[in-house]
């Protein structure tokens, strides 16, 4: 029997973006009533009114959220929160800049390897706390949260201390030289004016890929499977550490994937050293929920807090913070995660009433099946 698609979590999305929007509507007119109008006008088409420059930009922003929106979502999927996006984000960073600076000799396929070599970075730091989760009982979130200021620290120190990585005048790493950038493949001709590149190929690629994964085969079932009842699948014959590591290590691998991605696209993104973790990270958490942890789902919502992000930016011209595009995403967030624990009451007070009503009918048949004898005094 065909699967029947859900559309109730998407619903849900869609009712708290209008929600979302509604109230960051009530507090514009708060802060400056007379610019309100004009402010929640610029939110809405900020990008669209520079033309394909804007675009672009949205997509050069969406790059980073899809992706770590997806190592987000593949974590939930298997029941796993991977609140360690930033600190693998970070690692791929390095992972990039390392690579990018010191293998010259590489020539054109440089930013392969350095691509590659951020993944991999990433995802090591992902399988350290799959592996604890997995076979020491060790709580992902605890474990992810304090790697990813280890991450931070010692990506800190060891860009500072090297001769070749750090920039002593600007406080961060060296620039990433041309040959080294992920190339543009005619977007920089298309969207003339905008930093996007081909990192958003990728972006959309990884998330195929994921999809592909999760729903297309035994490897995916059996992630998936874990992560909703580690008991029955282990009765199954599945192997749960084992796959709770898998899966950490493909959160890990894609996040860092994202900060070789950015630290690699000729925009001038560079490792500052200051002792603040970066929002990538955090923000991939936004994109998943919105996206309901759906890798299709996450493109949709990547580009469009990311389309909301670019349009933040001219907020200041009507006098308003550009902050507060921050608070309306976050209000988007806050009624999202709210609509999918409604969805999840609903759906177990419906699951509730249906056996109730099958035990009814049950019983109403048995009754029906009885043979009826009379008994008979003497």
């Amino acid at each position: 029997m065909k699967k029947k698609f859900d559309f109730a979590p998407f619903v849900a999305s869609l009712m708290a973006i209008v929600c979302g929007l509604v109230i960051g509507f009530i507090i514009l007119i708060i802060s400056n009533p007379t610019e309100a109008v004009a402010g929640f006008g610029t939110i809405l088409s900020g990008p669209l009114t520079h033309g394909m420059k804007g675009v672009g930009q949205v997509f050069y922003y969406a790059t980073p959220l899809i992706l770590c929106g997806l190592s987000v979502g593949f974590a939930f999927k298997t029941g796993l929160f991977n609140i360690g996006g930033s600190g693998q984000f970070l690692m791929g960073a390095f992972g990039g800049v390392l690579v990018g600076l010191t293998c010259k000799q590489l020539g054109p396929f440089q930013w392969v390897v350095a691509l590659l070599f951020a993944t991999l970075l990433g995802a090591i730091w992902g399988a350290i706390p799959g592996i604890l989760k997995a076979y020491f009982n060790v709580n992902e979130v605890i474990t992810c949260i304090m790697l990813n200021y280890i991450a931070l620290f010692w990506v800190n120190m060891t860009v500072k201390g090297s001769k070749l990585l750090f920039n002593n005048l600007r406080n961060e790493s060296a620039d990433i030289p041309k040959a080294a950038t992920i190339p543009k493949l005619g977007f920089d001709k298309i969207f003339e004016g905008s930093s996007v590149n081909s990192g958003i190929i990728i972006a959309i690629l990884v998330a195929i890929l994921l999809y592909i994964i999760l729903e297309k085969t035994t490897f995916g079932y059996e992630l998936k499977a874990c992560g909703l009842n580690k008991v029955a699948s282990k009765y199954a014959g599945i192997n749960e550490n084992r796959s709770i590591v898998y899966s950490m290590v493909i959160a890990g691998a894609i996040a860092g994937l994202a900060g070789g991605i950015m630290l690699l696209s000729g925009t001038g993104r560079h490792i500052e050293i200051k002792d603040v973790i970066p929002n990538e990270g955090f923000n991939g958490i936004s994109v998943a929920l919105l996206g309901v942890s759906n890798p299709i789902g996450v493109i949709f919502s990547g580009l469009f807090i990311a389309y909301l992000t670019a349009g933040g930016f001219y907020l200041q011209l009507f006098h308003f913070s550009k902050e507060i595009i921050d608070i309306i995403i976050a209000i988007i967030i806050y009624f999202s995660a709210f609509a999918l624990i409604i969805k999840k009451i609903m759906e177990k007070i419906k699951k509730r009433n249906e056996h109730a009503t099958s035990q009814d009918d049950t019983g109403a048949a048995v009754n029906q099946d009885k043979p009826v004898t009379a008994e008979r005094s003497a």
